[in-house]
C-alpha cells in the first residue's frame, strides 16, 4: 500500500505549541472579556428592581448595586477554568438614629435573593434569572472575539 505523510507547516506547528504553553493565560483572558460584557446587563437588570412596587419609600442606599462585580478567574478541582458574577461582602454597618449599632444586618447575598424569590410581604422581582438568559449570548461572542484575538497574536 502507498502511503503519503504529510506534515504541519512548521509556522501552524509552532503556534499550536505556543498556544498550549499559554492557555491558562488566554483563557484567562477570554473569559474576563465575557463578564466585562455580561456586567452591564446585569447591573442594568437588578437597577430595574431595586427600590421600585415597594409598598413603603424605599431605603434603599445603592450599596447593594455597588457591590455587584467580578471575581478572578479561578480553576475549579475538575480543571475548568471559571469566572463569576456576583455581589461582595460585607455590607457597611447600619447604626440606629440614637447611634446603636444594628444586631443583624443582611448580607448583599441574602438581600439579592430576597429580590429574586421575595419573602413574606414582599413579592419576588426575578432579575437573576432574566439576566442569566440576556447574557449568554453577548458574554459567548465577547468570548469568542477576545479568544481570537489572542490567537492572531501568536
Amino acid at each position: 500500500m502507498a502511503n503519503i505523510t504529510l506534515e504541519l507547516p512548521d509556522e501552524i506547528s509552532k503556534k499550536i505549541t505556543e498556544l498550549g504553553q499559554r492557555t491558562d493565560e488566554i483563557t484567562a483572558k477570554a473569559l474576563e472579556a465575557g463578564a466585562k460584557a455580561a456586567l452591564p446587563i446585569f447591573k442594568k437588570n437588578l437597577g430595574e428592581v431595586v427600590g421600585k412596587g415597594t409598598k413603603y419609600p424605599s431605603r434603599s442606599t445603592g450599596e447593594l448595586e455597588e457591590s455587584l462585580g467580578v471575581s478572578p478567574v479561578k480553576i475549579d478541582k475538575d480543571g475548568n477554568a471559571n469566572i463569576k458574577l456576583g455581589f461582595s461582602d460585607p455590607r457597611k454597618p447600619r447604626y440606629s438614629k440614637s447611634g446603636k449599632k444594628a444586631n443583624k444586618e443582611p448580607t448583599n447575598v441574602q438581600l439579592a435573593n430576597i429580590l429574586e424569590n421575595g419573602k413574606h410581604g414582599q413579592p419576588p422581582k426575578p432579575f437573576i434569572k432574566r439576566t442569566r438568559q440576556q447574557i449568554k449570548k453577548p458574554f459567548e461572542q465577547a468570548v469568542q472575539k477576545k479568544f481570537e484575538e489572542e490567537v492572531s497574536k501568536l
